[in-house]
């Protein structure tokens, strides 16, 4: 795929994917500095579809990016402002109802891909602007208990009481490191 300044504006979700993946892989070879990542990583953050793309990549993928994320990257994370906490956010309660489908199923490996996921969504939102985590985190919280704008994001996927009270005690956990 061509890297157009227009695919990088704008790319679609599954544009954002393949230009994650291209990235990643440069990065791990040491062919991409941690600084020029971050740089074209808060291109693709700009957009919605594109830090959907980015997330979907490097939190379930098995690169090891989000395990060590450079500071650079993280510090254009931070300032990508409010979507990228969001996404994150949504991440980490998604991730962590699926840990506990996962385990009620007995998939193991499932359940520790699930894990990974809710590790490095815990660890990124710790090193966003906690302001705006605090904030977004307490608006997720409050669905959990039923109430506020979250509450359709939770319905929408079908999570049930247990999983919502995972999600909770998983915002506790962010506040705790």
């Amino acid at each position: 795929m061509s890297e157009t300044p227009d695919t990088l504006r704008e790319p679609t979700f599954q544009q954002a994917m393949e230009i994650t993946a291209q990235w990643l892989a440069l990065w791990e070879n040491g062919e991409l500095s941690d600084e020029v990542l971050g740089d074209r990583v808060a291109e693709l953050v700009a957009s919605r579809d594109g830090a959907r793309g980015f997330f979907v990549v490097s939190l379930a993928g098995d690169g090891p990016l989000m395990d060590r994320l450079p500071e650079p990257l993280l510090l254009q994370l931070r300032l990508a402002g409010a979507g990228v906490v969001d996404l994150t956010a949504r991440n980490l309660a998604m991730s962590t109802a699926m840990v506990l489908h996962h385990q009620r199923a007995g998939d193991g490996v499932q359940q520790g891909a699930s894990e990974r996921v809710q590790a490095r969504c815990t660890d990124l939102l710790r090193g966003l602007e906690p302001q705006a985590v605090k904030q977004r985190l307490e608006t997720l919280l409050a669905a959990t208990a039923g109430e506020g704008e979250d509450v359709a994001f939770l319905d929408r996927w079908g999570y049930d009481t247990d999983q919502r009270a995972a999600i909770a005690a998983a915002i506790d956990a962010v506040a705790e490191g």
